[in-house]
């Protein structure tokens, strides 16, 4: 591996995610600051590979942010020696295959989830992992949003006391397509491509319970479809055969072994009143605090006001003024960017990355655990994974 440039080829970069995220608020920036910072204070620089299906996407981008390489050959880069990492943001189901060729060639490999379309492909992704000897890291950027990690110090500071509950809600209104053109591709809304907000918010949610709280042991789902008819990318009206709402209550086991309750609900045909599109609530036996992408407020048992339920009275305090605003205490980047370079460290240092394949796998098993629980109406428990 070189130990000068770290080249990536990073596939599926035309798209929403692999864009705007991972091309450019991470690798260019890093690439424009010259690099890696390692830990001497050295920097290692990275090339960035632009792979994809649309070419004249690719070149356009590439002029654009003065890429000196793209190309449509996606076999082509995972045999070529001379790349030493994989990226990979294209859709799922062509994921499990290109990772488990890179991974053979001997590449490092960081990637969006989920990992696979099915558990056991998920699993058998670590396997090879462990095989190879390779790094492998999977996005688990809501760990890194200033948001999490300010609730994330609080938790390791023992703000909370005893943990009782967390409450989550994510999502917006997702338009239609018909008569205003929809935020998301229209693949996300059938089954037989790899949609459904399950299977894309569940491997979430698996790790922000554990980055936070601790190991969920079984899951209640209800999945929903509320939107029937979509518009897609031509104006054409197709059926969305993918769950568009999922509403989940999560029982997690806190490391001190204590038992959390988690509810989080997730939506594409939700209006937002709210401050941020992602809030979690964790309220503990000494204090409480509310987090969002960027912001996080608390408030502490001995600031707790004691308020009376008269619904004849109208409310004259404000319930969101009681409350203190976390501060920063660091420079927090953008949570993709942090990541990125925490793993090309790991590489460059040949060592694990914390948020590997086998983490990804149990994403995978919670959300068909979730799908399981809405298809048969009932709680369904989680077992550890085995390689």
């Amino acid at each position: 591996m070189s130990t000068t440039t770290l080249r990536i080829a990073m596939n599926g970069i035309t798209g929403r995610m692999g864009y705007r995220q991972h091309l450019l608020r991470s690798i260019l920036p890093i690439r424009d600051a010259g690099g890696v910072v390692l830990d001497d204070g050295t920097k290692v620089q990275v090339e960035p590979i632009l792979v994809g299906r649309r070419e004249h996407a690719l070149a356009e981008i590439a002029r654009e942010h003065d890429v000196q390489h793209y190309t449509t050959d996606v076999d082509a880069v995972i045999a070529d020696p001379s790349i030493d990492i994989y990226f990979d943001s294209q859709v799922t189901s062509r994921r499990y295959a290109a990772l488990t060729a890179a991974m053979k060639t001997g590449k490092h490999i960081f990637t969006e989830k989920p990992t696979a379309e099915t558990l056991e492909e998920a699993i058998e992704l670590a396997r090879v992992r462990n095989a190879t000897g390779v790094t492998a890291g999977v996005v688990h950027d809501k760990l890194y949003l200033p948001g999490l990690v300010k609730l994330r110090r609080l938790v390791e500071e023992g703000f909370f006391g005893r943990i009782l509950s967390m409450r989550g809600e994510f999502g917006y209104w997702v338009f239609e397509g018909d008569h205003q053109a929809a935020q998301r591709p229209s693949w996300n809304y059938r089954t037989e491509d790899g949609g459904g907000i399950t299977t894309d918010m569940f491997c979430h949610w698996n790790y922000v319970l554990e980055g936070i709280l601790g190991t969920v042991d079984a899951v209640t789902a209800k999945t929903v479809t509320h939107i029937p008819t979509r518009w897609d990318e031509q104006g054409q009206a197709y059926d969305a055969t993918a769950d568009d709402a999922a509403y989940g209550f999560f029982e997690v086991t806190s490391p001190a072994g204590d038992p959390i309750l988690a509810q989080i609900n997730s939506s594409w045909a939700v209006r937002v009143y709210r401050d941020e599109l992602v809030e979690f609530q964790v309220d503990g036996t000494h204090g409480s605090a509310v987090a969002g992408l960027r912001k996080c407020v608390a408030q502490q048992r001995a600031h707790t006001p004691k308020p009376v339920w008269n619904p004849d009275l109208p409310v004259t305090e404000s319930f969101r003024d009681q409350w203190l605003e976390v501060p920063d205490n660091a420079d927090l980047d953008n949570g993709f960017k942090v990541q990125w370079e925490e793993f090309l460290r790991d590489v460059l240092a040949g060592r694990e990355h914390r948020y590997d394949l086998l983490s990804a796998a149990r994403g995978v098993q919670l959300a068909e655990a979730g799908l399981a629980s809405s298809a048969q109406g009932k709680r369904v428990e989680l077992s550890p994974i085995e390689l």
